[in-house]
């Protein structure tokens, strides 16, 4: 049993570390797209940081659920 909830927490922590990846790559490229870029590029590098930004989130709500909504004999 404790083996199985290193191994939850370890995955856990994965999928939060890519979270915070893809919000700072993200980030970035909202920032450059927003400031330096210019015409179609632009764009797409908004269109993709916000891809970015919401797969973050994803991500990181799917590592939160298994701690929050986990039943009560597993805690």
């Amino acid at each position: 049993m404790a083996a199985n909830q290193a191994s939850r927490a370890a995955t856990r922590r994965r999928r939060q570390l890519w979270a915070g990846v893809l919000a700072l790559v993200g980030l970035v490229l909202l920032v450059i797209g927003v400031t330096i870029a210019d015409g179609v590029a632009a764009w797409v590098e908004v269109v993709v940081a916000i891809l970015l930004l919401v797969t973050s989130y994803v991500v990181q709500h799917l590592a939160r659920r298994e701690t929050v909504y986990q039943p009560d004999e597993r805690r």
